[in-house]
């Protein structure tokens, strides 16, 4: 599994790569990721519990968000190897692609999104994060506020203006 970034000027979002075995503590790295992409031939698997432990790096944690309960204590309780289209069916991978192109798509699935306003993309990933923790009502409020924090910058009105001259936007992170 290898790890990329899209970089803007106040975050950055991590995508993960993933091709041939993705076990153990590799499958804790890939699900602290913000988006995971796989080739057809990635398995994965928590074996921890078979060797007299747990997954200690985070991965009990993270595959409860990502799958829920049953399914997570399903994966880490059992060590079973999945491979990617069942990964992909139940949501531990976004995206999948042909073998030998793990890398490549996300390094362009990296660049689209680097190529976003970065508060916008900074915002968005908070308001998906939190809301995950917050009640209905205090997620709304929380998207509303970031939103209208938004409307102002200098990267929206940039988007607006480029759209209306029908040309590529240039962002500035403002």
């Amino acid at each position: 599994m290898r790890t990329g970034s899209a970089l803007s000027t106040r975050c950055a979002t991590i995508v993960a790569a993933i091709h041939g075995y993705c076990l153990g503590g590799g499958f804790e790295i890939a699900l602290a990721c913000d988006v995971r992409i796989a080739a057809r031939d990635a398995k994965f698997a928590f074996p921890e519990t078979g060797h007299g432990i747990i997954p200690g790096a985070g991965g009990t944690q993270r595959i409860t968000r990502v799958l829920g309960l049953g399914l997570a204590l399903d994966l880490v309780l059992s060590g079973e190897r999945i491979d990617a289209e069942r990964a992909y069916q139940i949501g531990i991978v976004s995206r999948l692609c042909d073998n030998g192109r793990a890398c490549r798509e996300s390094r362009v699935y990296a660049e689209r999104i680097a190529a976003k306003p970065p508060l916008a993309t900074m915002f968005a990933k908070e308001a998906v994060r939190a809301g995950r923790e917050l009640e209905l009502a205090n997620g709304l409020r929380l998207e509303s506020d970031l939103m209208t924090h938004l409307a102002n910058t200098a990267d929206r009105l940039e988007a607006a203006q480029a759209f209306r001259e029908k040309r590529p936007p240039r962002f500035s992170g403002t």
